[in-house]
């Protein structure tokens, strides 16, 4: 049994605590709202600081929604810095900078503890189902101490890299399922508005090489018109932002991106900002004035 630490307990943070929990590690919970009570019942520690949170855990998670979020938990007044002895393995599962987190890194080693990136994807549902997607940037010594707790929260574990290269991976990630929202926004309302079944349509494509997980999850939700938030929009625009800002230095061109980046700033200028990424079919929607629901 190890002693966790786990900052940030929002749609995702909870579930993947939980888990850990369920495996038989003892919490120690901070978050800027009360734990969750299940967590606490189960017999995880609520404390009042992450400087709390770092001295009385072996490894300390956080899991916040950007890049100022994780400064402020690491760095800030009480921050996990403050609270860090020598031996002890900080874990960013957040999804943020890759250049931000190579300097988070350099600063928690200087304390002589080690740094992995770990930015997960699968939304919610493989939150609570604790089959996340975990892409890992940093020594493989610390990877493979905390491998162990990666293997409760989440399936394909991947050590991509040194630190960095995690949220890099991550930033890959929400580019291409950005772009297939997008592309399955368009089969559907291109569909709907030819006078097919939209659900019809889903179910087919289903079978073919079109198939994909965001056409049989994101597609059913366009469909039925269910976009309470796994992943808010608002959270895949701060990433499709990161990897704006990251093809800028670069000097490369990502122009799908660009455009994926502005549906959902068209969304989020609708009062949209909330609802689930799946949601971005409805800038689509309005510059067509037909929804997908409406064959």
């Amino acid at each position: 049994m190890l002693n966790v630490g786990f900052i940030g307990l929002g749609i995702m943070g909870a579930p993947m605590a939980a888990n850990l929990q369920n495996g038989g590690h003892k919490l120690y919970l901070h978050d800027i709202k009360n734990p969750p009570a299940n967590l606490i019942d189960g017999g995880a520690t609520v404390c009042t600081s992450g400087a709390e949170v770092a001295k009385r855990s072996d490894i300390i998670i956080v899991m916040v929604p950007d890049t100022p979020h994780v400064e402020a938990a690491l760095f800030g007044e009480d921050g996990v810095a403050k609270g860090l002895s020598g031996g002890k393995i900080v874990v960013d599962m957040s999804s943020i900078s890759p250049m931000a987190t190579k300097e988070f890194a350099k600063k928690i080693n200087k304390l002589g503890c080690e740094y992995l990136d770990a930015p997960v994807s699968g939304g919610e549902v493989g939150a609570k189902a604790a089959s996340l997607t975990i892409m890992v940037g940093g020594p493989e010594t610390a990877y493979e101490k905390v491998k162990p707790l990666f293997e409760l929260m989440g399936k394909n574990i991947t050590l991509v890299g040194g630190n960095g290269d995690g949220q890099t991976t991550k930033v890959a990630n929400q580019i291409i399922v950005a772009l297939n929202i997008q592309a399955v926004a368009e089969a559907l309302l291109f569909a709907s508005k030819a006078g097919a079944d939209p659900a019809k349509v889903r179910q087919a494509l289903m079978g073919g090489f079109a198939a994909s997980r965001i056409l049989e999850v994101h597609g059913e939700r366009m469909v039925k018109r269910t976009f309470n938030p796994g992943f808010r929009i608002e959270l895949h625009q701060k990433d499709l932002n990161l990897a704006l800002q990251g093809a800028k230095a670069l000097g490369i061109s990502l122009p799908n991106t660009a455009t994926a980046q502005e549906l959902m700033n068209s969304c989020a200028a609708h009062g949209m900002a909330g609802l689930d990424h799946s949601a971005l079919c409805r800038a689509i929607e309005l510059m067509s004035n037909h929804e997908i629901a409406k064959a």
